[in-house]
């Protein structure tokens, strides 16, 4: 299955998996992963490491902005089968282990079928594993400050999506890869550009949007969003458009 792979900045790529977006940034022989989409990506997702010249073998870490299935997908396959670590929020890592779920329930989404796309999603979501019992085993809280990985990302906790929801900003080239705290676009959502997900996807809405005046203090000018197409233009003016459309 051929991946959709954009490279956005040198050594960054993006690529659109089904409806989720993951991140690899490489560095030699080794890459960093952020996130890896649904479980039923996987296909994709290793195509994608190959299209890049690189393998699952010389991944140095998964990193994780938030532990939904659609970004948490193939993370334990690549922790049990490479002993690829996987790192996130400490915050996030009960969740991960699926000691508790903040995630969308199936009757909330039922309430809001009526909305152009909602069931669409949920039909895809469901297909490619977005409900199946899909736990990290081992998470690792990742230590402070830049991260001595591929790409030097920094972390940046963004909570309200989840509780442990963290963007990573490549302070050196510019970039925000922001997780589900700021996207550019969903299947359900009727505009396009920076937005938050509608709001029947976040655990706490006013700590989601709280988050992005924390996005909106880093430098910056590509963004590259958890869903949705690459934005380029100031991260600032991006979170500010977000918080605008939030209120």
């Amino acid at each position: 299955m051929r991946a959709d792979v954009h490279q956005v900045a040198d050594g960054t790529y993006l690529v659109h998996g089904s409806d989720t977006n993951w991140v690899i940034l490489a560095e030699g022989d080794a890459v960093t992963l952020v996130d890896t989409g649904y479980p039923g990506d996987r296909e994709r997702l290793l195509a994608s490491l190959a299209e890049v010249g690189s393998s699952p073998e010389a991944v140095a870490a998964v990193l994780i902005t938030h532990a939904h299935n659609d970004h948490l997908g193939s993370a334990e396959y690549l922790r049990a089968t490479y002993g690829t670590p996987v790192y996130l929020h400490a915050a996030e890592a009960p969740h991960a282990r699926r000691e508790f779920l903040h995630q969308v329930s199936i009757g909330t989404v039922l309430k809001n079928g009526w909305r152009p796309g909602v069931l669409p999603w949920a039909v895809h979501a469901l297909r490619s594993g977005g409900t199946t019992h899909n736990p990290v085993t081992a998470p690792e809280p990742f230590p402070a400050g830049p991260l001595d990985l591929p790409g030097r990302p920094v972390p940046v906790h963004t909570p309200g999506h989840t509780d442990g929801h963290c963007a990573y900003h490549l302070p050196g080239t510019g970039v925000l890869v922001s997780g589900d705290a700021l996207v550019s676009g969903h299947p359900t959502s009727p505009v396009e550009g920076p937005q938050l997900l509608p709001d029947m996807f976040h655990h706490e809405r006013p700590r989601a949007v709280a988050s992005l005046d924390v996005l909106a203090e880093l430098e910056g000018e590509l963004l590259l969003p958890g869903h949705g197409p690459v934005h380029r233009g100031s991260l600032k003016d991006a979170a500010h458009r977000a918080r605008e459309r939030a209120l």
